[in-house]
């Protein structure tokens, strides 16, 4: 069976092509943008690329075509296939039908944490010898690739709330119907496609209601969101993680969150010393590990423990890039005001309060873009000592008021290459810089090294 795949180099359509192909389909694909290192891997699998919509790419009637949620109508491709009567599905559509039938699934949902969460999960799995597949929207370093078809019954996913297609107006996670699901958290986000909260909400209590009896469902204790959206039915296991109560409880032994306990019921189950840092990665650890105990996962919270101390963190979550010219370079994916604050917070407490952190954010995401989070935006950039917001001139809203009331000095450019100036012109020995985006961000974690040793 041939599959042609519309968007094929994001991270999240390439992951179904490389297990397409580990299912025995022939998979060809097209993107706008063909780049690496997307590009370069399926590639390396024996998958056709071809850049562009154009119509022609369908001309050799592909047996199904996977539309992924960039496309839209009037596309020349999306027209020519409609219009021929060709046999379409979307990404989830395509794992409902193909991958998840027979497998148990291990689904994680949430505003916050989904890639390295379900990272975890899947490395917590592997090392219990279950031989997981996985579907993750990032590539996990302990795995070094994004997606595999696994050997075992388990399957775990990253569960995306963002809409299926053009054609498919549901939530992404609504196809996956898992056996066991983490709700990380939930926050108001992805403004383009939800007019609020509330809209969200009903998206995750059509998810709850197709985790069956047998499943669990687990939850942060206390988040307000979560316990309305749990209120409205439950027929499945209620797991709740309070971190500092009940079943799942946790201790640090170091403020950064690179050293923490953690306890079941009041006993340890051992110490977690990892590279990652913030005390949302110990929370998400939790997650994780009250997660693989429930059934059919069946994990030793003990053994969960031990496998998270060789856990390696996704790329661009909270990346270590180098030292250049006696100044440290992080970049994290941050692209909401609460993923923003707390992963300032991580590295705050791991550099100290004396040194000097220099956070440099493009607010990227369509939720940023729209302004939805322009009141909270500076003040989750207070625990730095300045920062620098790249906001390109067609922004919707006047990115200059973040300057004003800022907690710190806050500057604003409209023009990468003169804000790239201005960190390289701050910064100094001993000094720390953190990037964050959930975008290429202008190839800045290679421009301001070479600036940076320009400099010295």
């Amino acid at each position: 069976m041939h599959i042609h795949i519309l968007g094929i180099c994001g991270t999240f359509m390439g992951g179904i092509a490389l297990i397409a192909r580990e299912l025995g389909f022939k998979v060809t694909g097209s993107d706008k943008n063909v780049y690496p290192p997307m590009s370069d891997e399926l590639r390396r699998e024996g998958i056709e690329i071809t850049e562009g919509y154009g119509e022609e790419q369908l001309h050799n009637l592909p047996d199904l075509i996977v539309v992924g949620n960039a496309m839209k109508r009037g596309m020349p491709v999306i027209e020519y296939m409609l219009n021929k009567g060709l046999p379409y599905t979307s990404g989830p559509g395509f794992i409902e039908d193909y991958v998840v039938p027979g497998r148990d699934v291990v689904g994680i949902a949430g505003t916050h944490g989904k890639t390295t969460t379900s990272s975890m999960v899947a490395w917590i799995l592997e090392k219990a010898g279950k031989k997981p597949g996985f579907l993750i929207g990032g590539v996990p370093e302990n795995f070094g690739i994004s997606a595999r078809k696994g050997e075992g019954r388990l399957f775990v996913i990253e569960s995306d709330e963002y809409d299926t297609a053009f054609f498919d107006k549901r939530s992404k996670f609504v196809h996956y119907h898992p056996v066991i699901q983490i709700l990380n958290n939930l926050e108001y986000d992805h403004a383009d496609i939800f007019p609020n909260l509330e809209a969200i909400k009903v998206q995750f209590h059509h998810l709850v209601r197709t985790i069956p009896g047998r499943g669990s469902v687990v939850v942060p204790d206390p988040d307000e969101a979560l316990e309305d959206v749990i209120s409205r039915g439950l027929w499945s296991n209620l797991v709740k993680v309070g971190f500092d109560h009940g079943e799942w409880t946790y201790k640090l032994h170091a403020e950064d969150g690179s050293e923490f306990e953690a306890f079941h019921n009041g006993e340890s189950i051992g110490t977690v010393k990892w590279p990652l840092i913030g005390l949302h990665n110990v929370k998400n650890a939790l997650m994780a590990i009250a997660a693989c105990a429930a059934e059919p996962a069946g994990v030793d919270p003990k053994d969960s423990v031990q496998a998270l101390c060789s856990f390696e963190p996704p790329l661009r979550r909270m990346e270590y890039k180098g030292e250049f010219a006696g100044v440290r370079l992080y970049d994290d994916f941050a692209h909401h005001p609460t993923a923003i604050r707390t992963t300032i917070h991580g590295l705050r407490e791991k550099i100290g309060k004396d040194a000097r952190l220099i956070a440099v954010l493009e607010p990227r995401s369509n939720t940023m873009k729209l302004g939805v989070h322009r009141k909270t935006l500076a003040g989750s950039l207070e625990e730095s000592d300045i920062a620098f917001v790249f906001a390109p001139k067609d922004l919707p809203w006047n990115t200059d008021e973040l300057a004003e009331g800022a907690p710190v000095p806050l500057h604003v450019f409209h023009d990468f290459d003169q804000m790239l100036e201005a960190v390289v012109k701050e910064a100094r020995q001993g000094d720390t810089i953190l990037t964050m985006s959930n975008g290429g961000f202008n190839g800045i974690t290679k421009k301001l090294p070479e600036a940076l040793s320009r400099k010295a």
